[in-house]
């Protein structure tokens, strides 16, 4: 594999910059892509992904999710990865990004930057919610689409596409219907601002810098309610006080924003019971039955 990116990184400049490679690392943390960091001999550090080329739709939507939550980050306060190159060499697809020290340090710089990127995107005009290519959310796929309508959008686009696929495991669509269509319009009256989210945000796909700052990584973007980011940041732990105060600090959430945090989390319980079946499956049944005590 070290052969194949070097091979690899021959026909992109925009990563070698003419400097030659000293070594190629593999970096452990994933379960989807292999993971490298190329250190050159002039000291400068490149993180690479590899996958088959049957995968490289993954890396080329996840180049764009990055390249979109850069557009709107404050740098001040939050870095996001710049994606430097995709390369497909012989049978295998390899993403190169800017390398990022992290380190353990306060989340209050982190949430601040999280809340300008919800906020300064909000107020860039989008009109619907959504995102134009299929994207991925884990190994499964993100559906493509728009609507105005979050509620409509949020149950078809994104609860209904899971249900679906829980057939696999029992799970029939016609019986939670109601809760569906309960789900549409109480999402509507909620009537969110449009923000572009990183969509996947548990505390592996984030983090600090050396210097710092915040920092997000492996995105599945799309616009939609800026409280989707925060629920998730509360299904699997990692955040602290400092990143809610900091978050709140910028643009704060409304009183109610916690009594939608199970219907967001929702999508990412039915994606987690779909691709790796265990708990996943009792605790989204669990949502699915206190939601229809709502209907």
């Amino acid at each position: 594999m070290e052969e194949l990116i070097q091979k690899a990184l021959l026909s992109s400049n925009k990563v070698s910059k003419n400097s030659l490679i000293e070594k190629i690392i593999p970096v452990g943390g994933g379960c989807i892509h292999k993971a490298w960091c190329i250190l050159f001999q002039n000291g400068k550090k490149v993180f690479a992904k590899s996958n088959h080329i049957d995968n490289n739709n993954m890396f080329k939507f996840e180049r764009e999710c990055l390249l979109v939550l850069k557009r709107f980050a404050d740098e001040s306060y939050i870095c996001v990865p710049e994606p430097l190159d995709l390369k497909i060499y012989q049978n295998t697809s390899i993403l190169f990004l800017e390398w990022i020290d992290l380190k353990q340090s306060q989340q209050n710089l982190l949430g601040k930057g999280l809340a300008l990127l919800h906020k300064s995107s909000s107020e860039w005009g989008q009109k619907k919610f959504g995102w134009e290519e299929e994207g991925f959310i884990g190994s499964n796929t993100q559906r493509k689409g728009y609507d105005s309508n979050w509620g409509k959008f949020f149950v078809n686009y994104r609860l209904r596409p899971q249900l679906i696929k829980a057939k696999k495991w029992g799970v029939r669509v016609d019986d939670f219907e109601d809760i569906l269509l309960y789900l549409s319009s109480y999402l509507n009256d909620h009537h969110p601002s449009i923000s572009i989210v990183h969509g996947d945000l548990w505390s592996g796909n984030c983090g600090n810098t050396k210097n710092g700052l915040g920092t997000l990584f492996d995105p599945a973007s799309y616009w939609a309610d800026r409280e989707v980011d925060i629920s998730m940041t509360r299904l699997f732990g990692g955040f602290n006080r400092d990143f809610y105060k900091g978050y709140e600090e910028i643009w704060p959430l409304d009183n109610f924003s916690k009594e939608r945090t199970d219907i967001y989390n929702l999508y990412h319980l039915l994606n987690h019971a779909n691709m790796f079946g265990g708990s996943y499956k009792d605790n989204s049944l669990k949502i699915l039955k206190d939601l229809r005590s709502r209907v």
